[in-house]
């Protein structure tokens, strides 16, 4: 999915565009061309590595400026101070894991370095780097770092990279760049809080749905993903409501989430119709139990029980009449639809293992039919895949038939980011 903004929408601003070193410094050039077109004062900031793929002269033609990228150049005039004191934007594309990595530890050896620890404007970063380093532990913290920061790390592409290397972490194009450096500088945002103000619920974990006061009936959900979200949206400035299960994970502590504690799929169904009413967004990513016992034991179930036809005690095992459990997505959907309004936006989760005649997706493209839900987030799901996992893959499919998105394989925390993406710009329409 790409989104792409209106050049006329804000006035001519000072951007400073930094460029790594990275074999996608050339698509820079076209991105430099776009913000100059549109009317903006742009300074470019490259690195020396930078210098070595794309020439100076070639970023002074296109800026109409003297480029550098030295911190002892014009010291009378403490550029590397000023340049970020001034720019209402910095944008850097490439962003290279080391970038990355300096910008994420404050660190600052060069020019393009002291304009990121300087600037107090919005700061968009467009990573590219090969896809091991895009997955690596330290890229992986440092992006989480910089984002709780405010930054706007910019998920890579998936394609063709360096040689023939295939895989996420290739350089977004100029024109997707530019799309969120026009949200960047419309006047009354941030997109570093895209979502402040918004009312957002998310439910996570599993449910359990009690046989006796000591078993239940329940399933292998973590709730991590869940967490993830709500950490992720509050990150992004929301009022996030987490509606918390059975969760395998220490619950966050934050200033804009407020925790509610449910057991069953009866609670979870009370605690959203209460919340549904002041809601923004509802994401469903709890792994809700589709039957519930119908007679829940008053007393604990005793492994013998009753008397058999011997005469003797009844060791066989007891039977459990299960009832269906409410459809808690359909249900906010349908009432949706009957207060006549399109809030709040409702996101369900399809986790699918596919069968013998059909794939994850092709079930998971039924249920966002039936469910009728403006987003459907499906992943594939079993012992060992998913539940309980720091990673996820996950296929985001659109109720009005736009291209689906992937996200992954990653960490949950980026699959989070990744899918509130899809949500606030949807959001923006």
């Amino acid at each position: 999915m790409a989104v792409h903004g209106d050049s006329n929408s804000v006035g001519p601003r000072r951007v400073v565009l930094g460029v790594g070193g990275g074999i996608a410094a050339y698509k820079a050039a076209s991105l430099l061309r776009r913000f100059t077109e549109s009317g903006h004062d742009v300074t470019v900031v490259p690195t020396e590595a930078a210098l070595r793929f794309v020439g100076e002269p070639t970023w002074s033609a296109l800026s109409g400026k003297r480029v550098t990228h030295e911190v002892f150049d014009d010291v009378e005039q403490v550029r590397h101070v000023l340049l970020g004191q001034q720019a209402d934007l910095v944008v850097v594309a490439p962003c290279t894991a080391n970038l990355l990595a300096k910008a994420a530890h404050g660190l600052a050896d060069d020019l393009l370095t002291n304009v990121l620890l300087t600037a107090r404007c919005p700061v968009v970063l467009a990573p590219a780097m090969h896809t091991e380093m895009w997955q690596h532990p330290a890229t992986v913290a440092n992006v989480a770092t910089l984002r709780a920061r405010g930054v706007t790390v910019i998920e890579p592409a998936s394609g063709r990279l360096t040689g023939s290397d295939t895989g996420p972490g290739r350089l977004p194009e100029p024109d997707d760049i530019y799309a969120a450096a026009v949200r960047a500088l419309e006047p009354g945002t941030d997109p570093r809080q895209d979502l402040d103000g918004v009312v957002v619920v998310v439910s996570a974990g599993g449910t359990r749905e009690a046989l006796d006061p000591v078993r239940y009936l329940g399933n292998r959900s973590s709730g991590k993903q869940g967490v993830a979200i709500a950490e992720a949206a509050a990150a992004r400035g929301a009022d996030v409501v987490l509606v918390a299960g059975a969760v395998d994970i220490r619950l966050p502590d934050h200033p804009r989430i407020v925790t509610r504690r449910i057991e069953s799929a009866l609670d979870l169904q009370a605690q959203l119709a209460d919340l549904s009413k002041d809601a923004d967004v509802i994401i469903m990513a709890a792994a809700v139990a589709d039957f519930r016992p119908r007679h829940v034991a008053t007393a604990k179930i005793k492994k013998t029980h009753g008397q058999g036809a011997d005469g003797g005690p009844d060791e066989s095992a007891p039977t459990i009449e299960l009832v269906r459990n409410p459809d808690i997505l359909a249900e906010l959907v349908r009432e949706r639809h009957r207060q006549g309004g399109q809030v709040p936006y409702i996101v369900g989760f399809a986790a699918e293992t596919g069968d013998a005649e059909h794939s994850v997706l092709e079930l998971a493209q039924d249920k966002l039919r039936r469910k009728g839900c403006d987003l459907l987030v499906v992943n594939q799901v079993g012992v060992g895949v998913t539940f309980g996992q720091d990673d996820n893959t996950v296929t985001i499919l659109r109720r009005d038939g736009g291209a689906p998105v992937t996200a992954g394989p990653t960490t949950k925390t980026r699959v989070s980011h990744a899918l509130l993406d899809v949500i606030a710009t949807e959001l923006r329409r």
